[in-house]
């Protein structure tokens, strides 16, 4: 009877805990793994049916399993690093306890892979742009003449552009879309919201800390970029319309400008049919002050010797 008890106490307190499993989601990345003999798997399609049974009878049995991209080029990084052999599943378990801990994973709730790894998929994306743009805006520094922090003070700029922007925002399904260019290359962020019963906007917290980084990187670079606001609403057209960075805040776009960008292919210049039902409008008021340039009194640019100065900030 106690052998009984035991492996039910057992049985019961394998419920209790949370697993991270490592999916190489990617063919390519599949194809790497191959390499090594302990990695006995030799079909892409056949290693993900696999792995949807595995997750449909963890689930089953009552425990709760994240899922992690499995990047093979990391994990031998990883190896090297830590002295282990990579032709090990201890060595590869210890690397995916990792990106539990590190990076981005979502949960399994009992929905197919086709469409839990697009998800996936994003999160890594979101969690990769907010990395670099953070960097970036750390190895901007100081500012030369008054020593702020330029990277802090444009973030601080960026979240309270953003909460003008949610305030004024028509209720409804929203989605939010921030493009920065500049070099070395063009990021962007996305940001979807709703309104809650009391009718604040319903934020994700790594999708407003992303965007609002990216949007700082706009402004304490002064790159070019804009923002463009997609609302809709049941028994009504959508509404599009957006601003273009600009100095230390944003310009808003006209109505014919919106429609230009919607209706111009990017990469041909080919005109594109417009949607239906979708109004190009011009934005709501900010409540802004005009932004009057970047020339002082002295006639002087007053930016930093690397051609940026901190936001709101004239010398």
């Amino acid at each position: 009877m106690a052998h009984t008890d035991h492996l039910t106490m057992r049985h019961i307190l394998r419920r209790e805990i949370a697993g991270t499993i490592g999916l190489l989601a990617d063919e390519h990345d599949f194809r790497s793994m191959r390499r090594y003999r302990s990695f006995i798997f030799d079909d892409h399609t056949a290693y993900l049916e696999q792995m949807e049974v595995l997750l449909r009878s963890l689930a089953a049995q009552g425990g709760h399993t994240t899922l992690a991209l499995f990047d093979p080029e990391e994990y031998a990084e990883y190896c090297a690093e830590a002295g282990l052999d990579p032709d090990l599943p201890a060595s590869r378990t210890r690397f995916t306890a990792q990106l539990a801990a590190t990076g981005p994973t979502v949960p399994y709730d009992g929905q197919p892979l086709t469409e839990l790894v697009p998800d996936l998929v994003d999160e890594a994306v979101r969690r990769a742009t907010w990395e670099y743009a953070s960097t970036l805006l750390t190895r901007l520094g100081p500012c030369p003449t008054c020593g702020e922090d330029i990277g802090r003070a444009a973030f601080t700029r960026a979240a309270d552009l953003l909460a003008r922007i949610l305030g004024t925002a028509p209720p409804g399904n929203r989605h939010l879309v921030c493009s920065v260019s500049g070099p070395p290359e063009t990021v962007s962020a996305v940001l979807h919201f709703d309104d809650d019963i009391d009718s604040t906007p319903h934020l994700d917290e790594a999708e407003t800390l992303e965007f609002t980084t990216v949007l700082a990187l706009g402004i304490a670079t002064r790159s070019a970029g804009g923002l463009v606001m997609r609302t809709s609403a049941p028994g009504t057209a959508d509404r599009v319309y957006g601003w273009r960075l600009r100095g230390n805040g944003v310009e808003p776009l006209t109505a014919g400008e919106v429609f230009d960008a919607y209706c111009t292919d990017t990469h041909t210049g080919d005109v594109i049919p417009p949607e239906p039902d979708v109004d190009y409008c011009v934005p709501p008021d900010l409540g802004e002050p005009a932004e009057t340039g970047e020339t002082g009194e002295s006639g002087e640019s007053g930016e930093t010797g690397d051609g940026r100065r901190p936001p709101g900030h004239d010398h």
